[in-house]
């Protein structure tokens, strides 16, 4: 190296201060020969890994963008762009990016597992597969490409795959952190708790300042109801990264699962900023403090689920105490069944313009700005009513069923993350249809609905009018309804469940029917989805079939519902 002459503008003296450490004339030597040659896609190139290695990621961008757009048949100007926008979370420019380098060189490793990884930020999980699938095809032994293709199959719900890939990945590297965490992250999300915990601790002993890991360790010991150990790694990863936005929210619903409101409603404010909810709408009008509304008009706005915005439009009647004219803005098929809540002038479904509005708030974070404590939940029901002539309707269809009628609802939403925890397995309910004297009546809707066949012509399905013997479906035991694994190795029994199968909700709207259904009957028991609100919000009597770590609003070690008086 001493022996090289110094010359300040050969590439070569650039490039030997460069490997050598000394930026500053590396810099230098490039920038004098792209004045003299500002065509040279080679001394872009190597400027900008100069940037990236003193972290000017804005300034690397631009210099590999010039050395791709120069030297477009080079497929590591491409690659290194991708790299750069991923790292900014751009991510279908980067996907662009990548896909340009693996036309030119289809077999480079590196640039399918980002592409993998890239894809699966945008959620085409079976593009970002197909990639990790190639990648593995050229190179089968190592552990990122299993532990990535092991997120992506998590991802879509097909658990028994992903931790099959995160034990490869564990074999061929033993002490890989993140294969150990989302293994764990894999195995809770099987049911599996404790084998959930015991990799998660590894993953936190091989990575001690990974802020996720300590989130995830705090999910998994709360489900086995260890939870001041949940609240202390929870506080450990908010130590660790500060704005971390799901163990806030993490925390905060188990302080509301424990009552705890005091401290859970402020910290319910995070799930805004967490991935796995929807963004917060922009709206420019101020958010409402409580204050009085003094003939305003306010804009009460829903998020999250059905269920969500049956359990929390209660708050209605409270706004419109306030003194203002209330707008509630409702996910569609919800319309028809809130438009006798009391409290709301307008309702108004997602998607459609809204009117002028003064302030606004979201439903769910009206506990926070009204105060709800454990001593002042409101829950005055019914602050839903089922339509009369539905009622008298379904009253008719119902007469000729004697007996005690119980409504049954056994599988949720299956897009639901923890869909395996709260659904159940149909033929859970046989030991209540064998209660002498107990009918049956399926209020399911959707997936799960399948469950209910009627095999054979002696089988009747209702129609508009019921006439003579009772209908029946009968219920053949045999595999659970998709997303209910819980249950396994059931002894194959029938019974019957009456269903009324399309016929409800098609004509007067989605929970139309399924209301007038419930105000005829003795009891409801379903599982923790939509139509448990409901016929709580109803007022009817209820039993929730609850999971043993179940969501936060039925509070833990209660067998009632402060929200709910009749469930």
């Amino acid at each position: 190296m001493n022996s090289t002459p110094f010359m300040p503008d050969s590439f070569q003296t650039a490039w030997l201060a460069h490997q050598a450490g000394d930026f500053a004339q590396a810099e230098e030597g490039y920038r004098r020969i792209l004045q003299r040659e500002p065509r040279n896609g080679r001394v872009w190139f190597v400027l900008g890994n100069l940037c990236q290695a003193q972290e000017r990621t804005g300034e690397a961008l631009a210099c590999f963008q010039q050395a791709a757009e120069l030297e477009p048949c080079e497929p590591e100007g491409h690659f290194h762009v991708g790299n750069i926008l991923l790292q900014q979370e751009k991510w279908a420019e980067a996907v662009a990016a990548y896909r340009q380098c693996l036309a030119l060189r289809p077999d480079y490793l590196e640039a399918l597992v980002n592409l993998g990884f890239t894809l699966g930020e945008l959620q085409k999980l079976d593009e970002a597969e197909a990639c990790y699938r190639k990648a593995l095809a050229l190179k089968a032994d190592v552990p990122e490409v299993h532990q990535n293709l092991g997120n992506v199959l998590r991802d879509r719900g097909q658990l028994d795959e992903a931790v099959a890939c995160y034990q490869r990945a564990l074999e061929l590297r033993p002490d890989y952190a993140k294969a150990h965490i989302n293994l764990g992250v894999a195995l809770l999300g099987r049911g599996a708790p404790e084998a959930a915990v015991e990799h998660l601790m590894r993953g936190v002993e091989l990575q001690p300042d990974f802020a996720e890991a300590f989130n995830s360790l705090g999910a998994a010991v709360s489900v086995l109801r260890r939870f001041d150990e949940a609240h202390a790694h929870y506080a450990h990863a908010i130590e660790l990264k500060p704005d971390h936005a799901d163990a806030h929210w993490n925390r905060a619903l188990l302080w509301l699962s424990q009552g705890d409101f005091e401290r859970g409603w402020p910290a319910f404010e995070w799930r805004w900023r967490c991935p796995r909810t929807q963004p917060k709408p922009t709206h420019s009008e101020p958010v409402w403090d409580g204050s009085p509304l003094a003939g305003r008009s306010i804009l009460l706005y829903a998020e999250q689920g059905l269920g969500d915005t049956l359990h929390f439009v209660r708050y209605a009647p409270l706004a419109k105490a306030c003194g203002g004219r209330v707008v509630v803005e409702c996910q569609k098929p919800l319309v028809r069944i809130l438009a006798n809540c009391p409290g709301i002038d307008q309702l108004v479904a997602q998607g459609d313009p809204l009117p002028k509005f003064d302030v606004q708030a979201a439903l769910m974070s009206l506990p926070l700005i009204l105060g709800t404590g454990a001593h002042n939940i409101p829950a005055d029901v019914p602050y839903l009513t089922a339509d009369a002539r539905l009622v008298e309707h379904w009253r008719r269809q119902l007469a000729p069923l004697a007996g005690f009628r119980v409504g049954i609802v056994w599988q949720g939403n299956t897009r639901h993350p923890w869909d395996r925890h709260r659904s159940a397995a149909l033929e859970h309910f046989e030991p209540l249809a064998r209660v002498p004297g107990v009918q049956l009546i399926s209020l399911q809707k959707g997936p799960g609905s399948e469950k209910v066949q009627s095999p054979k012509s002696e089988v009747r399905s209702p129609r508009s009018k019921v006439q003579g013997p009772r209908p029946e479906a009968r219920i053949v035991a045999g595999t659970p309804a998709a997303g209910a694994r819980l249950t396994e190795n059931l002894p194959s029994a029938s019974f019957d469940v009456i269903s009324f199968g399309s016929l409800v909700d098609e004509r007067p709207g989605p929970f139309m029917d399924t209301a007038a259904i419930i105000a005829n009957l003795d009891l409801v028991v379903a599982v923790d989805t939509s139509v448990g609100h409901l016929a709580g919000a109803l007022a009817a009597p209820t039993w929730l079939a609850l999971n043993y770590s179940a969501d936060w609003r039925w509070l833990r070690d209660r067998g009632d519902s402060p929200w709910y008086p009749t469930m």
